[in-house]
């Protein structure tokens, strides 16, 4: 079956870390650019980090960069999101999707998605 799994949403403090992790299965995430969403309430869909292919290194929204690092590990078809300094405003629902090589930061490039996980940043 094909298909992209987030895991590792929840609840933090601000100021707090959370890991994401995106794990596809039936095909092979090497071949295929890697974003991370995220869509906060009654806001549009956000592009939050991409790796663009094979090789290249992530990209980073301005809004999350210095505090997320983004990761792909081929051997486990794998995708991370570390997030460190989490702010209120990060508080969404973080999906992982996969699109041709190339693809950016658009959530419009990307045509498989995760079912999405939820990050709530609150005191």
């Amino acid at each position: 079956q094909v298909q992209l799994v987030e895991s590792g949403g929840g609840l933090v403090q601000p100021g707090g870390s959370l890991r994401l992790s995106c794990a596809a299965s039936g095909f092979s995430l090497d071949y295929y650019a890697i974003g991370w969403f995220r869509q906060a309430p009654g806001k549009e869909l956000e592009g939050v980090s991409c790796i663009t292919g094979r090789g290249s290194a992530p990209h980073y929204a301005s809004s999350v960069k210095g505090r997320f690092t983004m990761s792909r590990d081929i051997a486990k078809n794998t995708v991370d999101l570390q997030m460190n300094s989490l702010q209120f405003e990060d508080t969404a629902i973080y999906y992982c999707a996969a699109g041709p090589e190339g693809a950016a930061l658009d959530p419009d490039e990307y045509f498989r998605w995760g079912q999405g996980t939820h990050i709530t940043v609150s005191s």
